[in-house]
């Protein structure tokens, strides 16, 4: 995957609609390149069957073509088969602020969720985006128009990180559709304070569903790599905590590894995807995950 998009990582670049919109195709198209040539990635590109109109259908899947010649409507069976509902649940909590070298993890998530958002569209798929935190829900409900991705980057672009997750669970019934297949991508860095996250989680994995948890940290955070006396922030309680950073390093690196291994199994063990992304990390994985994932419900 070529990588030069990175050096398009700023936040003027990143919170326009042409920069956003630069960065995504830029990345997906990188990552198209790297495949191989023979496989297929776009939706109704070759079709096996047809079928009769019926009320309800959508009239884009029409065969304008087979109703010029027979005088018929047909739906093509097949793109109906390989369109997907796909959801964007964006962490939009304070703690989403944090930054590194100029860049926040709110502006990486921004810069992935369009990247994955330009993929499925161009897979022919539906693309809808929720933010949530304790002050307001953003949603944009999932379509197919094309005009409708330059909505999606506004309101993407819009997103900002102020108060905390929810701790109510009622806004999932705006955002989860249980009668339908979707894909489900939910990007956090999973800074809860008891398990307002992980209870989210677990309320949206259903047997009909896919549902993927992208997770966002910095170098520092991982790594801890500070000197001296520090004194941390919480972002969305303003509390202040002074520690040494030499004696403080070993028991929060083990209990970091600790903790991400536990997610990691509970998260597995309920058929949900889970892939941690440094701030700044080439996209392609997030890219490939899409696409196993999204095979699963065809």
């Amino acid at each position: 995957m070529q990588e030069d998009y990175r050096l398009l990582l700023k936040p003027k670049i990143i919170n326009s609609i042409s920069g956003l919109s630069l960065l995504a195709r830029v990345v997906v198209e990188g990552y198209l390149s790297g495949l191989n040539r023979s496989r297929r990635v776009g939706a109704g590109l070759e079709f096996s069957q047809y079928r009769g109109y019926e009320p309800g259908d959508d009239l884009r899947l029409l065969d304008w073509k087979m109703l010029a010649r027979s005088g018929r409507y047909y739906i093509k069976q097949s793109e109906i088969d390989t369109h997907v509902s796909v959801k964007f649940i964006i962490d939009a909590s304070k703690s989403m602020a944090y930054e590194e070298w100029g860049l926040s993890k709110l502006d990486y998530l921004k810069v992935l969720t369009a990247s994955l958002a330009y993929l499925a569209q161009k897979q022919g798929d539906a693309i809808g985006l929720y933010a949530l935190n304790d002050q307001q829900l953003t949603s944009l409900q999932p379509t197919v128009h094309k005009q409708h991705f330059n909505r999606f980057l506004h309101q993407l672009i819009d997103i900002q990180g102020e108060g905390k997750w929810p701790v109510t669970k009622t806004t999932l019934d705006k955002i989860h559709d249980r009668s339908r297949k979707e894909l489900l991508f939910f990007i956090t860095d999973m800074y809860e304070y008891e398990d307002e996250l992980s209870g989210v989680l677990s309320a949206l994995k259903t047997s009909r569903n896919e549902v993927v948890v992208l997770r966002l940290m910095g170098t520092k955070e991982m790594e801890f790599d500070y000197k001296g006396f520090v004194i941390f922030e919480d972002l969305e309680t303003g509390t202040d905590i002074k520690v040494h950073a030499k004696e403080a390093k070993k028991v929060y690196l083990e209990g970091l590894t600790q903790q991400l291994a536990d997610l990691e199994n509970k998260l597995l063990s309920k058929g949900i995807g889970y892939q941690l992304f440094r701030l700044g990390q080439p996209i392609g994985e997030a890219l490939h995950l899409f696409l196993k994932r999204r095979s699963t419900l065809l």
